[in-house]
This record gives C-alpha cells, sequence and structure tokens, in this order.
C-alpha cells in the first residue's frame, strides 16, 4: 500500500480548513440578520403601537425574544393606515420588508404583478364593511344612492365586499360618481357634505356617536364571507431560504390568535385595540350582533373559507380590471407553517375547520360581481 507522505496529510488537513473556513462564511453570509415585518400602526404618547394581531405579537414579545435566540434583529415597520394598500406593496416589491400583516386585495393585486408574496397565516373571519351617509339622508339602501357621489378607497380590501353589495342589488361601480378617497378623506368628505355616501371600516360607528354619518348597511346583514380580510404575508424568497425563521413567525401569530381567541382575554384585547384611536365601545360593537363567535373569529385555519374568498377576491379583481392576469390562489398560500405551529402548541383540534357550505360559495365566478 502507497504511503501517504507527511507533506500531503498537511495539505489535506490544511484543504480541509479553508473548506470549513468558506462554508462557515457562506453560511454566516446567508445567515438572517434582521426580519421586518410591517403593519397597520398608530402614534400614542409618542410610542407607536400596532393593530390588530401585530399589536398583540409585539406586546407579548415572544417573537422578538425567540429571534433573539438567534441573533436575529426583528424591526417592525410602520405603516399609517391611510396608505397600507399603497405602502407595503411598494414596500414588497422594493424588497424592503420581509412580512406584513395586511389585506386581502392587494394582495392578489400584487402577486398578479409579479412580485410572489405567500400567505403563511390567515387572519381570522375578517373585518366588517359599513356604509354610512350624512345623518339627515333618506337613503335606507344602495337602490336609493344609485347616481350619488360615493367615497371609496379603491384597491383596498372593503372595495370587494362593496362591490358584492352592488351586485347583489343589480348595480354596477358605473351607477354612481365614484371619488377614490382614503378613509380619512372620504369621512371628512362625509361630514363636508362633498359625497352622498361613505364606505369604511369600524369607525363608521364613531360617525354614527358624533352624529356625523348614519350606517345603512353593513355585512353583518350579508354573508360570512363577505367581510374583508388581513392576514400574515411574507415574501416567497425570504420563505424558501428562510423556512425556520418563517415558522417561528408563523407561531408568534397563531399563539396571538389563540390568545386572543379566549373569553378571558376579551376586553383585554379590546381595550389594548383602543389605544389606536378607536373608542373600545366602537370596537365591542364592531364584534357584536355577528354570525361569528369570539373564538372562530381569530380562526388561523386554511380552510374551505379561506380558499373560496380569495377566489372571489381574484375573480373579482380581473373582472374589473384591477389585475390583467389570472391568479392561482391555491399557489398563494403556504400552509405548512399554520399546520406546524399548531402541532407545537397542541391546538390541533382548537379551532375547527369551516367547509364550503351556504355560507361559502364553490363557484367564486358567481360571486365576483362585475362593477
Amino acid at each position: 500500500m502507497k504511503q501517504i507522505s507527511v507533506f500531503n496529510i498537511i495539505k489535506l488537513v490544511l484543504l480541509s480548513t479553508v473548506l470549513f473556513i468558506n462554508l462557515q462564511q457562506a453560511f454566516a453570509a446567508d445567515a438572517v440578520k434582521e426580519v421586518r415585518i410591517a403593519a397597520v400602526a398608530y402614534g400614542k404618547d409618542g410610542k407607536t403601537g400596532f393593530n390588530g394581531s401585530a399589536g398583540v405579537v409585539d406586546t407579548e414579545g415572544w417573537l422578538r425574544a425567540e429571534l433573539q435566540k438567534q441573533n436575529i434583529k426583528l424591526t417592525w415597520v410602520a405603516i399609517p393606515p391611510q396608505s397600507v394598500a399603497t405602502t407595503i406593496n411598494e414596500d414588497f416589491a422594493n424588497h424592503s420588508i420581509d412580512f406584513a400583516d395586511y389585506g386581502d386585495l392587494p394582495s392578489v393585486i400584487l402577486n398578479a404583478n409579479g412580485i410572489d408574496t405567500r400567505l403563511i397565516v390567515p387572519g381570522g373571519r375578517g373585518n366588517n364593511v359599513y356604509l354610512v351617509v350624512p345623518p339627515g339622508s333618506t337613503a335606507k339602501s344602495i337602490l336609493d344612492l344609485k347616481g350619488k357621489r360615493i367615497a371609496i378607497h379603491r384597491g383596498r380590501p372593503w372595495e370587494v365586499s362593496f362591490g358584492r353589495l352592488l351586485a347583489a342589488n343589480g348595480l354596477k361601480i358605473t351607477d354612481f360618481k365614484v371619488s377614490n378617497l382614503n378613509p380619512v378623506a372620504g369621512a371628512a368628505a362625509l361630514v363636508a357634505g362633498n359625497v352622498d355616501a361613505f364606505v369604511t371600516l369600524s369607525d363608521a360607528y364613531t360617525l354614527e356617536d358624533k352624529h356625523l354619518g348614519k350606517i345603512i348597511w353593513s355585512t353583518k346583514q350579508a354573508g360570512q364571507d363577505w367581510k374583508m380580510r388581513a392576514e400574515v404575508w411574507g415574501t416567497k424568497s425570504f420563505i424558501d431560504q428562510h423556512p425556520e425563521v418563517t415558522q417561528i413567525i408563523a407561531t408568534a401569530f397563531v399563539k396571538a390568535a389563540y390568545w386572543t381567541s379566549q373569553d378571558a382575554n376579551r376586553e383585554t384585547y379590546i381595550n389594548t385595540a383602543s389605544l389606536s384611536g378607536q373608542p373600545a365601545d366602537v370596537l365591542r360593537r364592531e364584534f357584536s350582533q355577528d354570525t361569528v363567535t369570539w373564538k372562530a373569529r381569530w380562526s388561523p385555519l386554511f380552510d374551505d373559507f379561506v380558499s373560496n374568498h380569495y377566489r372571489v377576491v381574484a375573480a373579482y379583481s380581473k373582472q374589473n380590471g384591477l389585475i390583467r392576469t389570472d391568479v392561482d390562489v391555491d399557489k398563494l398560500f403556504d400552509r405548512r407553517f399554520v399546520d406546524s405551529a399548531l402541532k407545537s402548541l397542541s391546538l390541533e383540534s382548537y379551532w375547527v375547520s369551516k367547509d364550503a357550505g351556504k355560507d361559502v360559495a364553490k363557484d367564486a365566478s358567481k360571486l365576483a360581481p362585475k362593477t
């Protein structure tokens, strides 16, 4: 047998050492140093807070602690409520964020334009949408507003709910004089008498309380799947490259959903959420007299309820010129992280899936109104 010289042994050791160092450097270069999550924010007493589940995750602190264990910095990117859809979509396109807690319609529009993101944690059963008119208006339904001036922020999640209301009444958006205004500007236009109606969220109750508006319709009067949705999305590239970090983020949001869903924490959640400027009583009314229980409201499950909702949103977007290409809804979902989180938290049986039934249409094209 040929003897290996001392020189060759030393050479092999040196080559192995260099290879090991190069591998370490490559791993270090690829390691995540920071995770950036965008969420709707508010200012209070000089501090920044976040709405919804993002606020619970931030306050609870588990996500930050878990990332710190891996020397990863958690950065919350504060997004003003007036420009959520545009700002977050631009941030995703510019690669300045990795994840975002935001709405369904802008997410579909983003993916249709070639920016690949994935839904990793569904945001429950959705939020209500309201149609508000001036307090002295004689309008009692959307039919009474045909030909009138309506303020709505186009491209925001509540547009689909409004479109479904129109379609259900045999109307289309060209039957109205639409002012494309963000929620703050829309409310101001209503109060000033510059529009005859305003499509908005739970701030509709604030307008009523101040005798500045009157609610004549809301999604509480419609099917549960008419509500708008907001949930956790991440860039496909980050998720593919760093599934273990993505899992930590997903688990944090599932933990937040579980905590919020408990009746014992309901008032705490509402009182904390009221720091954003919406009075606690307004939030209580948003959640009351609804067709969904408090526990089910926060379900993070990927079920037929979620998938059919996004089929409606995608069909609506294509039919109404918000996107030019079809969106494969099934490819938008990455279910593995919620499944793993539920298992690790022993919550596999806590929430019940909602399959396709009378509340959720199997044929999305029948529910996607042409406006």
